[in-house]
């Protein structure tokens, strides 16, 4: 925790999958369809109307032969006497296709290529040239991956935090997440304002108080390591992130999918 080597840990499986670039966006786009809202419109939204269909051949007020579209028309209602309604071509007529909301969203992946997703973006967060890629500032870094002792899981101040993270080397990282600019269009009224840079990942084993200490650091995120995902590991379906794994989260990496 204060930025010197302590020991080595042997890792055979966490980092050393090869960078699947099709499968990590594939899972990124699985995750990301559940999180997609069900909407749709009234399913008698343009259908309460008296109209119907006056097409009968040899009856009052026939359609027959008229030089008139066969539709459904408003019958003895004054000035809309005669006045076409319901269907998609008329005025105040139902949607040729409306969005319904029983429309299924959500993409399915398998559980094997979910897991090979997460191990690929895993190793590519490793490769030092994939991560400065994707933006991240390493001058002072000494290693990529970061792995840390399990100490840094019990604190519980942003001070002491943000202490271990410029001792690792990442004082110009954090100093480049904190930057932030106004977003273009509708966004600004509608409470995302800011567009955010997305900073360091740290994935620890068991959450000892460090989650809500970690929040209010900007760009940086926290996740345990059972509930990591493609998505945090290659936010946008770009891999690379800057991740720092705890001894025991990258322990948990080694055991997926056996």
């Amino acid at each position: 925790m204060n930025g010197k080597v302590k020991g080595s840990l042997k890792v055979d499986k966490a980092f050393s999958n090869p960078v699947r670039n099709d499968l990590i966006q594939r899972a990124v786009l699985a995750e990301q369809s559940k999180l997609i809202q069900a909407y749709g419109s009234d399913p008698q939204a343009g259908k309460r109307t008296s109209a119907h269909y006056h097409g009968r051949r040899g009856r009052r007020m026939t359609m027959m032969n008229r030089e008139m579209a066969r539709m459904k028309r408003i019958h003895g209602s004054g000035g809309l006497h005669m006045r076409a309604r319901f269907v998609p071509q008329a005025v105040k007529g139902m949607k040729a296709h409306p969005p319904k909301a029983g429309k299924k969203w959500a993409i399915k992946i398998n559980k094997k290529e979910r897991i090979k997703a997460l191990l690929s973006a895993a190793s590519a967060s490793s490769k030092k040239e994939m991560v400065e890629k994707r933006g991240h500032i390493l001058d002072g870094v000494k290693h990529v991956p970061l792995v840390i002792e399990d100490k840094m899981q019990d604190l519980k101040k942003v001070k002491e935090i943000k202490e271990v993270l410029e001792k690792l080397g990442l004082k110009k990282e954090l100093e480049r997440v904190k930057e932030r600019k106004v977003r273009a269009g509708r966004g600004t009224a509608r409470g995302r304002k800011y567009r955010v840079k997305k900073g360091p990942l740290l994935v620890v084993g068991k959450d000892g108080g460090i989650t809500k200490a970690v929040r209010n650091l900007a760009g940086v995120d926290i996740v345990e390591a059972d509930n990591l995902n493609v998505s945090m590991l290659a936010p946008g379906t770009q891999p690379g992130r800057l991740c720092l794994w705890t001894e025991s989260a990258v322990k948990k990496m080694e055991t997926l999918g056996d």
